[in-house]
């Protein structure tokens, strides 16, 4: 991810054998990217907005 005074993009996003990516972008200034297995998975939250800052959030199943 890259944070610009505009946005966040995407740069790449290259996902551990047995996860799946996906993406997801509302607006402009926030990113998600997901990493799902078949027991785990991983959310990054990208934002600009008040700031520029990111959240991982990690789920087991």
């Amino acid at each position: 991810m890259r944070y610009g005074s505009r946005g966040v993009c995407l740069i790449s996003a290259v996902p551990n054998r047995g996860f799946k990516t996906t993406t997801s972008q509302p607006s402009a200034d926030t990113l998600t990217v997901t990493f799902t297995s078949d027991d785990h998975r991983s959310t990054i939250t990208a934002t600009i907005e008040p700031g520029a800052k990111a959240s991982v959030r990690e789920t087991s199943f």
